[in-house]
């Protein structure tokens, strides 16, 4: 048992409820640190929306922390030496900590952990951010799962996930807390007024997390498998930036919807379980965010960019479904999940432009970015990665839309500019005649682009890349080794 102070080390787990390395420390009964160190940027270093939202929720877990008479100290630099350092000063003889699951960053800690051991100071890491250890979910020969359904199957029967850890209701504080680093100095961008109208302050921090998750279970969770790709519609969610941010973790998600034994709980569990695949596969292939799984992918003959990723980002395709989407995703850091399917598949598919573009853009402007979820997203969209889509699989924009958006309303929301078309033409305005145009005030090319591209041609286009490329039937995979 420790006799001196424990230091919390805290990266992407602001909550106290479910929080193994805090409820351990709790329960030493001596005073406790919990430290967050802003980190030497390195790859995959939070971009500008993650940034702004981990600014906030910092902010409400220090208030948590204080509230119940703990510290929360900022510190900048290496982990290393930041944590050395904080153990001199307050006579820590504990350090502990919640894992990580990608490769670098996990390799960092393993490495921390040899020097804070090497200094005499015990080293505690805690499972805490997925519901199952990648190292425990395997097929019967030994292998990381390859395709979602298999691994999804295996989890499912595996014991349940152990039930949330209660929050603990009071911290020990030291008579002479450190002092805090001064923050880096990180200016908001411009986009930060539509993020903070989208997300107030209030709805940030564990208190809100959870307030989201019980207005979620206690309503759209019944219509999920229904509603949950209807854009116009509150049928989702919306917990991803808590998740990202460990305000709320996958346990007490899965928990609550097992509880409500809800019509829609087991599509929703699915979708928890997608997420947990994507870190199982970030922990096994190492790769995952910057090179395509299946290797042929690597000579893929996109396009050479002529600006047609600008007016992608800036949601000026021609296609509407896109458009809005797009559009919405710089007013709020955040896109429906359908919606980002079909977005991804233009950029990809009908555009021809490298997913990884896509993949850092994405990763730079939603508040609830997610290392895993966001690079296993775009290589099943490619095509590239594990149980990805078929690189046939190529969604028509129109009728994606017209099937998930059929009266317009969500194009509507995002792109007054076609707000008086017609149902029959708020998806298509370049069939539409001049004069439901002229009555609608779309002049297109001016008020509204043409498309950018012919969904046909390049449907048939890619389906020609994807040929070339396609070198043999199997697609080998480079998994981590050892």
């Amino acid at each position: 048992m420790a006799k001196g102070p424990s230091l919390v080390w805290s990266r992407r787990d602001f909550r106290l409820a479910d929080n193994p390395a805090l409820a351990e420390a709790a329960a030493g009964g001596t005073p406790v640190v919990v430290v967050f160190i802003h980190e030497p940027a390195a790859a995959w270093a939070d971009g500008a929306a993650a940034t702004w939202w981990l600014r906030r929720s910092l902010a409400a877990f220090r208030r948590q922390i204080e509230g119940i008479g703990g510290t929360l100290v900022e510190r900048q630099g290496e982990p290393m030496a930041v944590l050395l350092e904080l153990a001199r000063e307050t006579g820590a003889d504990t350090v502990l900590w919640n894992e990580r699951y990608a490769p670098v960053p996990r390799a960092a800690d393993e490495r921390t952990a040899e020097a804070l051991s090497a200094a005499g100071l015990r080293v505690r890491c805690c499972a805490g951010n997925l519901m199952f250890a990648p190292e425990a979910v395997r097929t019967p020969t030994g292998q990381p799962y390859q395709l979602f359904g298999a691994f999804w199957k295996a989890c499912l029967n595996r014991a349940e996930p152990a039930l949330p850890l209660a929050a603990p209701t009071r911290l020990e504080a030291l008579p002479q807390p450190p002092a805090d680093d001064p923050p880096p100095a990180i200016p908001d961008p411009p986009e930060a007024t539509g993020w903070a109208a989208a997300w107030p302050q209030a709805e940030s921090g564990e208190a809100a997390a959870i307030a989201r998750l019980q207005a979620f279970v206690d309503g759209p969770l019944s219509r999920y498998g229904i509603t949950r790709d209807l854009p116009d519609q509150a049928g989702t969610s919306m917990l991803s930036p808590y998740l990202a941010f460990g305000e709320v973790s996958p346990r007490q998600i899965w928990n609550s919807a097992r509880l409500a034994s809800a019509l829609g709980g087991d599509a929703f569990l699915r979708e928890l379980g997608w997420r947990e695949f994507c870190w199982h596969t970030l922990a096994h292939f190492p790769d995952l965010p910057d090179q395509p799984l299946k290797r042929p992918f690597a000579d893929f003959p996109w396009l050479p960019d002529d600006g047609r990723f600008a007016a992608w980002t800036v949601g000026r395709t021609g296609y509407p479904i896109v458009d809005a989407g797009m559009r919405a995703l710089a007013a709020t850091g955040w896109m429906h999940n359908r919606v980002r399917m079909i977005v991804a598949s233009f950029l990809v598919k009908d555009l021809l432009i490298p997913w990884q573009q896509g993949e850092a853009w994405f990763w730079d402007r939603l508040v609830d970015a997610d290392l895993a979820c966001n690079a296993g997203n775009w290589q099943w969209v490619a095509g590239c990665g594990l149980d990805a889509a078929p690189y046939f699989r190529i969604f028509n924009p129109v009728l994606q839309a017209e099937k998930f958006d059929a009266r317009g309303r969500f194009v509507r929301q995002w792109l007054p500019e076609l707000a008086r078309l017609p149902d029959m033409f708020i998806h298509r305005p370049a069939t539409a005649p001049p004069e439901v145009l002229a009555r609608a005030g779309v002049r297109l090319g001016e008020t509204y682009p043409y498309p950018l591209v012919e969904h046909g041609m390049a449907r048939r286009r890619a389906m020609v890349a994807y040929e070339q490329m396609r070198g043999s039937e199997r697609f080998p995979l480079a998994a981590r080794q050892g």
